[in-house]
């Protein structure tokens, strides 16, 4: 398996071709899946004692697995939250590969944790972070939440009186699921604001205010959301940042989606109080064109999360020698082993430079605001509210939740889009509507038409 010969020659060349035609191409059918039970029937049996040859293997993967799948960079894949990784970046993912860089330490990996770093650096100027703030690039945002809420819990149990307490953390219900899930791991209890709309300082202050003594000894951390998933809102971060400077709460900002649009200046000082953040996390393979998967968090003071992250080991202990002296990645999130994958990013900022990543996230926006005008000029939809970031929330008039659904599959077993329904809450009922989410700059004004004429 390890010796270099002739058909694996051969099999780097088929793979490059492939990877060629990939980065390349203009256009791109949408792809959808499959039961199991039909793949297996195309493709029969894979993993054999003597093995299927490479060849055939990779065959196999051109003609009936690639398309199996929805590729989150076709510019009519508008559903959830997409992505557009640039050619560059996807490049130079080949290139972090086949290095076999152990990213975890600057001992085995000073050159790649150098270009994550410099990456890194760019991304923390942009929060407005004060000097000595720093982060990681981790597997995404949920790993990155849950460095980040780890952190707090540890630096809060530092005090004896909360040892033995069990943590509870706010957040509202706009926030993303990966808040909820990350609680679980980490063990502590949620309460959840009731809005989903803009989270305020006065809806944290009245929550805390109706906490009973016990509740308010567990609290040590807020979340709030620098862009919400499911509309794009940014919560009130320099009023949750008041409240929780008052009440000496640690205070996370969820940015994984909305987190790209501080390079953009229509929308900057939307993110005011960003700044005031403990800790915030960032997707990079969301909207910073970055490849699946890279997220990232940021601290205000990284040894913080260095007291609650560092692993020993005597196996370790080499790593914290003088000899091998530099940023250990490791030390700051919850993974030991872990590849360098900020380097496809850092590798697109410095062939393309920040502004252009600047027009690509401006782009985003504008196609948000082309698509609510559309709407509002169309007759058989309406918008649930105005657009935000690059979120458009919209009903189809007179729609019932399943029509939605078969709308979607219709669409997406034509190979034509994927755009998926959602749920908004009105007053105290969830209504069933249709979502836009735009990162793509690709993505034309003419596929926005033709998709929403698909509902008449």
């Amino acid at each position: 398996m390890h010796k270099i010969d002739f058909e694996l020659i051969e099999m780097t060349m088929d793979v490059m071709k492939y990877a060629i035609g990939r980065i390349s191409h203009t256009k791109q059918k949408i792809g959808k899946p499959q039961k199991a039970e039909a793949l297996k029937a195309l493709v029969g049996e894979t993993i054999t004692q003597k093995g299927i040859g490479g060849e055939n293997a990779f065959q196999l993967w051109k003609e009936h697995l690639a398309k199996a799948n929805v590729p989150v960079d076709h510019p009519r894949n508008l559903a959830f939250v997409p992505a557009a990784p640039t050619r560059a970046a996807i490049m130079f993912d080949l290139v972090t590969s086949v290095s076999s860089i152990h990213g975890a330490y600057w001992m085995e990996g000073a050159g790649g944790i150098f270009c994550e770093n410099e990456a890194m650096k760019w991304i923390v100027s942009l929060t407005g972070l004060p000097e000595g703030a720093f982060g990681v690039f981790t597997s995404g945002g949920t790993a990155a939440n849950l460095s980040a809420i780890v952190t707090a819990r540890e630096h809060w149990r530092e005090d004896d009186t909360y040892k033995r307490e069990k943590g509870l953390i706010i957040t509202s219900i706009g926030a993303h699921s990966s808040i909820k899930a990350m609680a679980k791991v980490a063990d502590v209890d949620i309460l959840l604001v009731d809005s989903e709309e803009k989270l305020t300082g006065v809806n944290l202050r009245n929550t805390i205010d109706n906490l009973n003594f016990h509740q308010r000894k567990r609290l040590f951390a807020v979340v709030a959301t620098g862009g919400t998933t499911n509309a794009g809102i940014i919560d009130d971060l320099t009023g949750i940042a008041e409240v929780c400077e008052r009440e000496k709460l640690w205070f996370h900002v969820d940015a994984a989606y909305g987190g790209g649009a501080l390079v953009a200046d229509s929308v900057r000082h939307l993110f005011n109080g960003i700044e005031k953040a403990d800790s915030i996390t960032i997707d990079p393979h969301k909207w910073m064109f970055s490849p699946y998967d890279c997220g990232a968090v940021i601290y205000k003071r990284p040894e913080l999360a260095k007291n609650a992250h560092s692993q020993q080991g005597s196996y370790l202990d080499i790593f914290k020698d003088e000899g091998a002296h530099g940023f250990n990645p490791t030390d700051y999130q919850i993974q030991l082993t872990r590849r360098v994958r900020g380097l496809p990013l850092w590798f697109s900022l410095a062939t393309h430079g920040t502004d252009r990543y600047k027009e690509a996230v401006e782009r985003g926006i504008e196609l948000a605001q082309i698509a609510g005008k559309m709407i509002e000029e169309n007759p058989n939809v309406e918008l649930v509210r105005e657009p935000s970031l690059s979120c458009v929330i919209f009903r189809r008039k007179g729609w019932k939740p399943q029509e939605y659904t078969n709308w979607t599959y219709d669409n997406h077993d034509k190979g034509f889009a994927l755009v998926t329904p959602t749920k908004w809450k009105n007053g105290d009922i969830y209504e069933t509507v249709s979502r836009f989410c735009f990162i793509n700059p690709d993505t034309s004004e003419e596929d926005i038409l033709m998709i929403l004429d698909t509902m008449a």
